[in-house]
């Protein structure tokens, strides 16, 4: 399968397995084969070999990171687009680059998928039906179909199969679940989020496949639940022909809390901040602060069974508000380097592809939420029937 069409650079990584580089058909340097196995040989030094597909504004980032680690022993770039690949290769001389995914494969054993979302499942198939562990960036797949034949492909492989919920890995984020499962910010009553910016407009998704699987997954996690229901509003205002602007609800009807979202390319500041209310505190992560996270003792006096229901809570608490010391940590190193790490030691993923699959599922009930005008249940996919995943794999080859 050849993707010079698409207009956008792949990496993969291989480790080192004894093998002659071999000419390749479609790359800018030389390459050895192998089937990408974590072979150990006497006297050769250990590491993967990785592949980053897609070099745009993400996967330019993983180049740049993946080159940096030293379990790292070759980089490589899938991009069909010779000019992006001289303009990686000047800037990263050690990288081997390759026109199309295909020629690359036999190189490597893991591959990073950081292309338009429509491509995600096409590539990832490809590369787990050659025995590689693959990295996918957010969405996993466009369906929750897609999304169970890569889990179920790399389950029966024995690969990993990880989503890139860059999120997860910020340190702020983690501390704020810690303190919440804790029970410092007492029980919650609600969290909301926003997430806004000035575009950038994406050719293949709205706003709400954009933006909302950062806010699914940091509030899944903080809550150590899963959505059942979900309703959203959204709206074309810039664009005719996609939603650049909406705002979601996700219901957590076990927790008896919901969510909200406001997501946006079409507001003229960024704004990237997640606001958790509890009984006993409140806490805010502003990813673009300094300080990224800040508790407020703060709250109100909450109406008992001797109250009329015409009076308003009495009074108002106003205590201290703190920073926690938050460890340093570029979010997309953590990942990269959390991948090449459970790569090697063979572990699962803090985000692995079912985290994917039940985001994607959680996408498309907010689809449907969008077209119905209504609350609609998540459905949540079930084992995919094998007539059915064998089908629907034919796409990838």
């Amino acid at each position: 399968m050849a993707y010079a069409s698409w207009g956008w650079t792949y990496v993969i990584f291989t480790s080192l397995n004894g093998t002659n580089w071999g000419q390749g058909m479609a790359s800018d340097n030389a390459g050895d084969g192998g089937r990408g196995r974590l072979t150990s040989i006497a006297g050769v030094r250990k590491g993967l070999r990785v592949a980053v597909v897609g070099c745009g504004y993400w996967g330019s980032k993983h180049v740049r990171i993946l080159s940096a680690l030293p379990d790292i022993r070759q980089l490589c770039i899938v991009e069909p687009d010779p000019h992006t690949r001289r303009a990686i290769l000047e800037r990263f001389p050690g990288v081997r680059a390759y026109a199309d995914l295909a020629t690359a494969l036999p190189q490597v054993d893991a591959v990073v998928v950081a292309t338009p979302p429509r491509t995600h499942f096409d590539l990832a198939l490809l590369a787990l039906r050659h025995g590689k562990h693959v990295l996918v960036e957010k969405p996993l797949a466009t369906s929750v179909t897609e999304a169970q034949i890569l889990v179920q492909e790399a389950r029966q492989a024995d690969l990993t199969l990880m989503v890139g919920h860059t999120f997860l890995y910020v340190p702020a984020v983690k501390e704020l679940r810690r303190r919440m499962t804790l029970g410092e910010l007492g029980r919650i009553r609600y969290i909301h989020s926003a997430r806004l910016n000035l575009g950038l407009y994406q050719p293949d998704v709205n706003v709400i496949w954009d933006l909302a699987p950062h806010d699914i997954t940091i509030m899944n996690y903080l809550l150590h639940a899963t959505p059942t229901s979900v309703s959203a509003w959204g709206s074309s205002l810039a664009c005719s022909s996609v939603e650049d602007v909406a705002y979601i609800r996700l219901d957590y009807r076990e927790l008896g809390i919901s969510g909200y979202c406001h997501l946006s390319w079409l507001d003229p500041r960024k704004n990237r901040t997640i606001t958790v209310v509890g009984r006993q505190k409140m806490a805010i992560y502003d990813d673009l602060a300094e300080e990224r996270l800040r508790i407020y003792d703060r709250g109100v006096k909450t109406l008992d069974d001797e109250t009329a229901p015409y009076e308003r809570p009495q009074s108002y608490r106003y205590g201290d508000i703190t920073s926690p010391y938050i460890g340093a940590g570029e979010p997309l190193a953590l990942e990269d380097a959390h991948f090449i790490d459970c790569v090697l030691r063979s572990e699962v993923p803090d985000t692995p592809g079912t985290d994917g699959m039940v985001t994607v599922a959680v996408l498309e009930a907010l689809d449907r939420a969008v077209q119905e005008g209504g609350t609609v249940e998540v459905r949540y996919p079930a084992e995919l029937e094998p007539a059915t995943a064998a089908t629907l794999g034919q796409q990838a080859g």
